[in-house]
């Protein structure tokens, strides 16, 4: 049993959802191109601990308002939004994916808020190990990407192919596999500009995030790095290179998970969330 509130951001609402209530509040953040139903393989493992999992504007059954600058920046006003909204004092953080850059660099401006922060297979900077998974790539290139949405439009069969090839090489768990990704795949549609926005922000938010690496070395929280390690493009080069950048930082490598370690391992990623902070 749970809470189901329509928080404000923006002149716009995030769909957010509470449960449990015991420890520090658990923030779940999802990447793209998904929701906050990535976790739903891992919160029947979190018991009664406060869990707090939304979708980000533009995604799931959050508002989605036309020409609004979809970045990272303003994902990181959507999670203070959420935080704030619930006074909550101090956060474990969850990142995935996309929500990297935006939980790192909340966490940043405020560590003392932060009770630790887990980084499940995501990313903040360029470096010479992290390569953008296929359909990212295509998506985020520029010249590229518009020839490639013209051609898979919005809600188009190949749209839905490109997603269903994609999204599905993201999970090593073969039962698991087509639920999720049916489950996941029901609210894109209407997410694809969100999508196609976040994607021209990609090159340039891990670009301008290599400035911040000092920080990161400052950084004085605990971090826990969880990653798949059949993740082919966020893999674990770039989880050893998050584990020797912070200062606390302990670094686990899930074997028999993919980019969804969440999914693949739901029982050793909660484990590993619960006992962070």
């Amino acid at each position: 049993m749970g809470e189901t509130l329509k928080i404000p951001r923006a002149g716009q609402l995030l769909h957010v959802e509470v449960t449990g209530s015991r420890g520090v509040p658990l923030v779940l953040l999802h990447g793209f191109p998904d929701n906050l139903h990535l976790y739903d393989e891992l919160m029947p493992h979190l018991g009664d601990r406060r869990v707090v999992r939304f979708d980000f504007l533009g995604w799931g059954r959050s508002d989605k308002p036309d020409g609004y600058p979809y970045t990272a920046d303003n994902m990181t006003g959507d999670l203070a939004a959420v935080i704030d909204h619930l006074g909550l004092e101090r956060v474990v953080l969850v990142a995935h994916d996309a929500s990297g850059p935006p939980a790192i660099d909340w966490a940043l401006l405020y560590p003392h808020r932060v009770a630790a922060l887990v980084l499940l297979n995501t990313y903040y900077h360029q470096t010479l190990s992290l390569r953008r998974p296929p359909v990212i790539a295509l998506y985020s290139t520029p010249l590229l990407r518009n020839v490639a949405r013209k051609v898979a439009g919005r809600g188009s069969d190949l749209a839905r192919r490109l997603y269903f090839w994609q999204v599905g090489r993201f999970i090593s768990d073969d039962q698991r596999r087509d639920p999720m990704v049916n489950r996941l795949y029901d609210y894109f549609t209407a997410a694809q500009p969100a999508f196609w926005r976040l994607n021209d922000d990609l090159l340039g938010t891990v670009l301008t995030r290599r400035r911040r690496l000092p920080d990161l070395r400052r950084f004085d929280r605990p971090v826990r790095v969880i990653f798949g390690v059949d993740d082919r493009s966020l893999n674990p080069r770039v989880a050893r290179r998050f584990a020797d950048l912070f200062p606390r930082a302990e670094l686990h490598l899930l074997r028999n998970a993919s980019h969804f370690v969440q999914i693949d391992q739901p029982e050793r990623t909660a484990e590993l969330v619960l006992t962070a902070g």
